[in-house]
């Protein structure tokens, strides 16, 4: 069952006409390539170019009879082209059909992601931007660590939607391969050069080398990439969950007019879009691990991969498709709430710059054992005590000693803190154009 979040694009990609539309493809440009090279009549070819033609509920109401698609499919299409559908499917075998078209089928698939992923690469780039310079705590082990920017946080998204892309690119090329080999990759009934010059209509590689089937280590790949990409969408998602949480608040995902976040409680405004997103990328690695399963098969082939891709190739492209869309809203339209990263950054008292006071220590020419000592025994006084972490070392005396009150104020300029954003925006976003 196709899942009610399915976008018309993808959903049609994987529905059965389509499906079936890529066989009639393969079945045509095999037809016509064997025409070329004299193995069938021209008239033949031209006959199941011009009149080959199904419907759906023929081949189901044979396949009732047959227990086989693609005879039920062939059936059906040779009843609308007459009389030279003796040539029609001529020398193939089932998987010349099926693992050619499903190539075409991963292939528009793959481009549709492609796109997804692209218009969210811009979405995340335009709010990293927007949020360069905007202060927030970076937090280690859940704990505040130092200053950094919102914006950094989306700048590290964006490389990664980027190399997303790049193994989806790598990942089309390693599908997008047909054969026409025969029941066990031999040629036994047509020669190579019709499988080449099938491919080449179709605008696919040839597999080099094949048993009956496309070898699924090219599947496991691409699967692996889906689920790598939804595990991005997965962390992005996290992240926003955390800063969502009420004690945080410095994110929210949209929450329209009219929207409800709880039954029971009407104050909610959950992030139940990233939660949904979280949710699918554990189907999709799932999925990876089926595709896994699928590359050992008995000898040139059997069947038990052919169950499995019926329902792990759609529901993880059409599950990707949406996960990409949702968060590309999510995205654009978060609260992002500057004051309160600001006042979390603040919350204690200062003892977020105490790595800077440690290495202004050292500069002094105290070891840093000493600096670590006196920073230290002052940060742990403002947790206890609630106290101003830098008027605790202004008034240390070993501190004091060391350094002036003017460079104890400098270890807390934001600015000192931020120096290098605009460089580490300019490495991730040089060449912008490639990605989005």
């Amino acid at each position: 069952m196709i899942p009610r979040y399915t976008h018309p694009e993808m959903g049609r990609i994987w529905s059965d006409q389509r499906r079936y539309e890529t066989w009639l493809l393969v079945e045509t440009a095999a037809a016509e390539a064997m025409a070329a090279a004299g193995i069938v009549p021209a008239d033949a070819a031209r006959d199941i170019r011009e009149r080959g033609a199904f419907d759906i509920a023929r081949i189901e109401e044979i396949e009732q009879a047959t227990q086989h698609d693609v005879i039920a499919f062939t059936t059906a299409v040779a009843e609308k082209v007459g009389p030279s559908a003796r040539w029609l499917h001529f020398g193939m075998t089932s998987s010349d059909v099926i693992d050619t078209a499903q190539a075409l089928q991963m292939r528009e698939a793959c481009d549709l992601i492609l796109k997804d992923l692209r218009s969210l690469a811009h979405a995340v780039r335009d709010r990293a931007l927007e949020h360069r310079h905007t202060p927030i705590i970076g937090r280690t082990h859940g704990v505040h660590a130092e200053p950094m920017t919102f914006g950094l946080k989306l700048a590290l998204w964006f490389a990664e939607i980027g190399r997303d892309i790049e193994r989806l690119e790598r990942a089309r090329e390693t599908v997008s391969v047909g054969k026409l080999s025969g029941a066990v990759g031999t040629f036994a009934h047509l020669p190579p050069a019709v499988e080449a010059d099938v491919c080449r209509r179709l605008g696919l590689e040839p597999a080099a080398v094949a048993s009956q089937v496309i070898q699924r280590d090219r599947h496991a790949e691409l699967l692996s990439v889906l689920a790598i990409t939804a595990g991005s969408l997965e962390k992005f998602a996290l992240e926003i969950r955390g800063l969502q949480k009420t004690e945080i608040g410095e994110v929210e995902e949209p929450f329209a007019k009219g929207q409800k976040g709880s039954s029971a409680m009407p104050h909610k405004r959950n992030p139940i879009g990233c939660e949904q997103v979280v949710g699918l990328a554990r189907l999709i690695r799932g999925n990876c691990q089926a595709a896994f399963e699928n590359i050992a098969l008995w000898h040139e082939r059997d069947i038990s991969h052919s169950s499995v891709e019926r329902v792990i190739l759609p529901d993880s492209f059409i599950a990707l498709d949406h996960m990409l869309r949702r968060f590309t809203r999510i995205v654009r339209d978060m609260l992002v709430l500057p004051e309160r990263m600001r006042e979390n950054l603040n919350r204690l008292r200062g003892v977020v710059f105490s790595g800077t006071v440690l290495l202004e220590l050292a500069r002094k020419g105290v070891s840093r054992e000493q600096a670590y000592d006196w920073v230290q025994r002052n940060a742990m006084l403002s947790f206890a005590e609630q106290r101003d972490f830098k008027g605790l070392l202004r008034s240390d005396t070993d501190i004091a000693r060391v350094l002036s009150p003017e460079e104890i104020e400098r270890a807390f300029d934001l600015g000192e803190q931020f120096k290098h954003v605009d460089t580490i925006f300019e490495r991730v976003f040089a060449g912008v154009e490639s990605v989005v």
